[in-house]
């Protein structure tokens, strides 16, 4: 998916002509604590809501204070994982996309996690596997090949590497939520099983932890 699919319209760009007061208004509004200026329709960059805080007058316009702004976007060519990449090394509530210089719209982090939900089928029902490797015996072709062994299918699947070690943790989501055939194949493969969720207590457990996350988002 890319960074133009995920475009919203439910939060507008304030105007260099509007003022400090309003982008706090709208701030608590849309529960973001950036927003995008605009002129026409040329990105002029990311005020945050300490931006605002610091200005002496926040009733004037924001083109009469000299604001010093961040500029972080992407292209509307960019891959979903670079939108999460920016978003999350620079703490963003939501990113800009634009075209070369024209400002396309934003993507908040919520539409970006509910994205992201569906992509990689967290809402789906089945079972999930997390196996422990070294990055070296690393081989999702294998590992497809053990879990259709056992008449399934590899819904999705993600990988948590660490700078430090020389293991990671692949995470799949398997289309049965009867797993226990295919943790037994791991298992006589050699492999480590480090989690497994199944039934109705994966279920569960998802749905509480989207609720968390989507409940923190708010805020």
């Amino acid at each position: 998916m890319l960074a133009i699919d995920l475009i919203t319209d439910t939060i507008p760009p304030l105007k260099i002509s509007d003022t400090g007061s309003k982008a706090l208004l709208w701030m608590d509004e849309f529960k973001v604590r950036q927003l995008p200026i605009v002129k026409n329709l040329e990105y002029v960059g990311l005020i945050s809501e300490a931006d605002v805080l610091d200005l002496n007058q926040p009733d004037e316009p924001l083109e009469k204070h000299k604001l010093s702004l961040t500029l972080p976007y992407v292209t509307k060519y960019q891959h979903m994982f670079d939108v999460i990449k920016v978003m999350s090394s620079l703490d963003l509530s939501l990113l800009p996309v634009l075209d070369e210089d024209r400002y396309l719209g934003i993507i908040p982090l919520q539409h970006l996690f509910r994205c992201f939900s569906k992509m990689s089928a967290i809402e789906e029902n089945g079972g999930l596997i997390i196996l422990e490797l070294n990055i070296n015996d690393y081989s999702l072709a294998e590992i497809g090949q053990i879990v259709e062994s056992n008449d399934s299918k590899v819904l999705s699947s993600y990988v948590t590497s660490h700078a430090d070690s020389t293991k990671l943790e692949l995470t799949i989501k398997i289309n049965k939520t009867n797993i226990a055939n295919i943790i037994q194949t791991f298992n006589r493969y050699g492999y480590t099983v480090k989690a497994s969720y199944q039934d109705s207590d994966y279920s569960d457990d998802m749905k509480e932890r989207l609720d968390y996350l989507m409940n923190y988002l708010k805020i």
